[in-house]
Order: structure tokens, then sequence, then C-alpha cells
């Protein structure tokens, strides 16, 4: 029990770790282009306004994580419906850039913090854990798509699966129970 547990566990590891670093290299570059404007206009032309810095610079950085996501993280994945995948890709990220932005609003509004330091760190808290949400968001909301065309990801499903290539029991017992002449029927 505790091997087969343990093999399971390796195997979902395994199934996720290359989506998980492609993840975090477009990530990587996403948060540089989010703080990097933020940094930029906050203490240039939206110095009044931070938590607007916060909004725009995430959401130049969500219009590049869409693209490199979808052609490079999750291109076995993604969906055959364009439209609807962005539109289920902008309201995850509507709601991770609601979470940095909204740490950096209740920072200077609810916690009356004036330092543009301390804000923008504020707004990179909410990045950090905007992140998390926003991986498990893509992989099964967004991206969700099972291609098998690929041969790296040809097999990725029988990691996970019991018996790979038998068919679901219920479907062959009730098949079996209705064919077979000798199992016993109901009680007369």
């Amino acid at each position: 029990m505790i091997t087969t547990l343990n093999e399971r566990m390796r195997g979902l590891a395994s199934l996720f770790w290359r989506e998980v670093a492609k993840f975090g290299a477009v990530g990587g570059i996403a948060f540089i282009i989010d703080n990097g404007l933020t940094f930029y206009l906050m203490h240039g032309p939206m110095t009044d306004s931070e938590a607007k810095a916060r909004f725009f610079g995430a959401s130049v950085a969500t219009v590049f994580s869409w693209v490199a996501n979808r052609f490079w993280t999750f291109r076995h994945r993604r969906q055959a419906n364009v439209l609807r995948e962005f539109v289920m890709f902008l309201i995850i990220n509507g709601i991770g850039i609601g979470i940095s932005t909204g740490l950096t609003a209740v920072a200077k509004y609810g916690m009356g913090v004036t330092d543009k330091n301390m804000l923008f760190l504020a707004g990179v808290v909410g990045i950090l854990v905007a992140t998390v949400v926003r991986f498990f968001a893509y992989r099964f909301l967004v991206f969700n798509q099972e291609l098998d065309a690929e041969p790296e990801f040809s097999h990725d499903h029988e990691i996970i699966e019991r018996h790979p290539h038998a068919q679901p029991v219920a479907t062959t017992s009730v098949r079996e129970a209705v064919k077979d002449p000798e199992l016993p029927g109901p009680p007369s």
C-alpha cells in the first residue's frame, strides 16, 4: 500500500514537473515585466496612483503570459476555442491582478502606508500568492484540453491511471451482466 502510494506520488510529480518549470520561467519573465513597469510608473508618470500603476504593469504582463503559456507551457493542452480560452485566462488573471492590486490598495488606503517601496512590496507579495492560484487554474480550467499528439506527453495519463488499458469497471460489469446468461439473475 505504501509502495503504491509512493509510486503514484512520484508519478504525479513527474507528470507536472515540465509544466511547473515552464510556468515558472514564463512567470519569472512576467514578474520582471509587471514589477519593472510598475516600479517605473510608481516613481514616474503615476507617482500618486500606485494601485493604478500596479494594475497597468500586471495587465501588460498578463498579455505576455497568455501568449507564452498558450504556445509554450501548455501548448499540448490549449483549447480549440481560442476566444473561450482567452476569456477564461483573463478572468483568472483578473482575480490575480485583484489580489496584487488589492494588497497594494489595502496597504495604502486601509493601513495608511505611504512609503512607495512598502507599497511595491505589498504588490509583490500579492503576486506570489496569486501565482499559486494561477498555476492550478491555468492547468485545470484554461489549458485543460488533453492532446496526446506529442510523443513526450503520450503516456502521461498512464501514470495516474491504475489500469490504463482496461475499460471502466462500471461500464464493463453492466454490459457483461446483461449479456452473460451464467450470471445469477435477481432474486425471484
